[in-house]
């Protein structure tokens, strides 16, 4: 059904239904063979990023681009009126008025529902706290599916700081969509929490040890220690280097194995890794702009425009 997007938010990846995933993913293909469209050239998204971002911002602004539209963006916060006292609802309305989606990335995941209560226009959520960022899950299962053709059928394990990684959650709740298995492997003390994994409708399988399970696996998720999300500098450094995947521990895997991590990497993942062919994460964060103009393209409702 034609529009069905144009307007919505995302918020989180439970908005949208399996075949709203497949239908984005599927558009995501089509993107990747297109350099540039002249779709978008009454349309602008307006970014404003109250966290640091690489990849999220940068591949937005890209897909905004190559639609060719235009984007605002604000990755300062201390260069706005907000350092005037203005109210985040207030700051969040002008906003609205001056483009067409407004794209957030606040540490408090209620920012985000905040700005969607008061915005007329489509929020995305480009990473809310240690919540969701349903965008990278999206492009987790891009990935994914370039590799595979499919999701359905293969084996997951998400291994790392999963109680606080918010890419690890939004993953997660996109598998349980999908005829999966998924094991979760983190230190003690870092494992995801369980209200999460029943929200994902389904109670994976945890493991303490990732040799355990590594002859099984088709896709290996690796997720940074978060550091800015640990409550003290002490208790991060209880866990700092407590997990690296290095080429040992992938001995015994399939063939077809991919190890893929929304980056950015710190220690956790062995830069051996990168020259095999297990390696998918740096294809994984260049395929961010074909699913982000996917997602702009739909959301923006401009479908009809692609000819």
């Amino acid at each position: 059904m034609k529009g069905k997007f144009k307007g919505r938010d995302l918020i989180s990846i439970r908005d949208l239904s399996r075949s709203d995933i497949e239908e984005v993913l599927s558009l995501a293909e089509r993107m990747s063979k297109l350099k540039r469209l002249e779709i978008a050239h009454d349309k602008l998204a307006t970014l404003f990023f109250f966290e640091p971002s690489t990849r999220t911002r940068l591949s937005f602004e890209a897909a905004m681009y190559r639609l060719g539209g235009h984007c605002l963006s604000i990755h300062d916060v201390r260069s706005t009126s907000l350092e005037k006292g203005e109210s985040l609802s207030d700051t969040f309305r002008v906003l609205d008025s001056y483009g067409d989606v407004l794209l957030i990335r606040h540490s408090d995941p209620s920012v985000v529902r905040l700005a969607a209560d008061v915005a007329v226009n489509p929020v995305i959520n480009a990473g809310s706290g240690a919540d969701e960022h349903p965008t990278q899950a999206l492009i987790d299962a891009y990935t994914i599916r370039k590799s595979f053709g499919r999701l359905d059928g293969l084996n997951f394990c998400i291994f790392g700081d999963l109680k606080y990684s918010r890419a690890a959650r939004s993953l997660l709740l996109l598998l349980s969509k999908f005829k999966t298995k998924v094991y979760l492997v983190a230190p003690p003390g870092l494992e995801m929490e369980r209200a999460i994994t029943e929200r994902a409708g389904q109670i994976p399988l945890e493991k303490g040890e990732l040799r355990e399970i590594i002859g099984e696996l088709d896709v290996l998720y690796v997720t940074r220690l978060q550091k800015e999300r640990f409550p003290s500098i002490e208790e991060y450094e209880k866990y700092k280097g407590s997990y690296r995947i290095t080429l040992d521990s992938l001995k015994g895997c399939k063939e077809s194995l991919i190890v893929i991590h929304p980056l950015p990497r710190v220690d956790e993942l062995d830069k051996n890794i990168d020259s095999t062919p297990h390696a998918m994460y740096f294809q994984q964060a260049a395929l961010g702009i074909s699913l982000r103009m996917a997602l702009l393209v739909l959301t923006l409702g401009l479908e009809e425009r692609i000819g």
